[in-house]
């Protein structure tokens, strides 16, 4: 299909490269590097199934809107102090605690606050160390 390019400013065909089209590049951040890592991916599931047991802990307390205790979501480890503010504290067990999608999404928007999460991350703390 033909149509005007609005980088060259030519008719053209819609797949072809005029060459003015500007590339764009992705770059990675230290923290996508991260994610990736096999150091994130063996505390992720240490934290994940070891401590927390496969189960949100907010949804285990009854906490923001909690219906079912023991669904089955998606679960993730949730950085309490986020990379970006404090990258060497990305593998610490006390800055680490697994939820659930929903109260992942509400914990990074800052509706459950960073003490409660920290109290939680402290209990289960301190359970594993007894």
């Amino acid at each position: 299909m033909l149509r005007s390019c609005k980088y060259c400013g030519r008719i053209h065909d819609t797949k072809y490269d005029c060459g003015k089209k500007p590339k764009s590049f992705k770059t990675r951040t230290e923290a996508d590097r991260f994610r990736s890592s096999k150091a994130w991916q063996n505390k992720r599931d240490e934290i994940k199934n070891d401590r927390d047991r496969c189960l949100c802990q907010i949804c285990i307390r009854l906490l923001h809107n909690t219906a079912n205790q023991y669904t089955f979501n998606k679960l993730s480890v949730h950085h309490n102090t986020p990379l970006e503010e404090d990258y060497d504290r990305r593998l610490d067990n006390d800055n680490l605690l697994t939820t659930c999608d929903y109260h992942h999404e509400l914990a990074e928007r800052g509706e459950i606050t960073r003490e409660e999460i920290q109290q939680i991350i402290d209990e289960q703390e301190a359970k594993r160390g007894k």
